[in-house]
């Protein structure tokens, strides 16, 4: 229970817009979201390793994730680490990139920086997305939003050299088309044209995550969006694969470090 109270999922007066405060020495996995997250660390240290490299953040820092991008987090030493993250729909970071006239993906590009300028436009983004809603609510998160996401996001890929895998891409559909089939190895490398453990090589290298840990994350992701649309928790563990309830609240907690019930505002 101790641990469950270290993390609060907070109302906002936008649906594309989820806010999480937390203080915990839980220690994630690798792990991915298909949102864009953005915060400030508060307390503590933590260390974590992304798809843009290993780094280390201290009070003040700002911290990214983009959608997609495999990560774990664990406190430096056993000590709690506090921070704050808005998580965002990639729908609504579109607006922005429309009014920055960019054509095709954007993505934070660095993962942890000390900005204190920009550390204090997240403060002032989180405060109007989670005060509560007034007539105005809405028109002050966007116009905060805007002053801090312009100045971070920029268009995706341009320092990738990264070659698209095209028979990961079909095994990748394959899982995402049935996220309820549990498939073997020898399975996805027959879609592959490949042997097992080049199947195994290769997904790694395309996704961030072998099969399994995929599967996984892509049941927790759609399991988050049941949730948040209001799905009894029943319904939400049988539609997304999970044995039962207990299974799905076991995996979320783990991955999230918080239970579905705590995770539904």
């Amino acid at each position: 229970m101790g641990q469950e109270r270290d993390f609060q999922s907070l109302p906002t007066v936008d649906p594309l817009v989820r806010a999480v405060t937390a203080s915990s020495a839980h220690v994630f996995p690798l792990h991915s979201h298909d949102e864009f997250g953005i915060g400030v660390m508060l307390s503590g240290s933590q260390i974590s390793a992304s798809g843009r490299g290993q780094v280390a953040s201290e009070p003040g820092d700002i911290i990214t994730v983009n959608p997609g991008e495999v990560h774990d987090g664990a406190p430096v030493g056993r000590s709690n680490r506090g921070w704050r993250m808005l998580y965002i729909e990639p729908t609504l970071i579109s607006s922005v990139q429309q009014e920055m006239g960019i054509v095709g993906q954007v993505e934070f590009e660095q993962p942890v920086f000390t900005n204190h300028v920009r550390a204090q436009q997240f403060h002032a983004t989180f405060q109007a997305a989670t005060e509560g809603v007034y007539p105005t609510s809405l028109l002050a998160l966007e116009e905060a939003m805007l002053e801090l996401l312009t100045p971070l996001i920029s268009a995706k890929g341009k320092h990738s050299s990264e070659k698209y895998d095209v028979a990961m891409a079909r095994v990748h559909q394959m899982i995402c088309d049935n996220i309820m089939h549990n498939p073997s190895l020898t399975e996805l490398a027959k879609v592959a044209n490949a042997s097992p453990f080049q199947t195994l090589r290769a997904f790694r290298t395309f996704t961030g995550l072998t099969p399994h840990a995929f599967i996984l994350q892509e049941r927790a992701n759609r399991a988050r969006r049941l949730i948040t649309s209001g799905d009894s928790l029943a319904d939400v563990a049988a539609a997304c694969g999970y044995a039962d309830q207990s299974h799905m609240t076991r995996e979320f907690k783990r991955r999230y470090g918080m239970t579905p019930a705590t995770f539904r505002v």
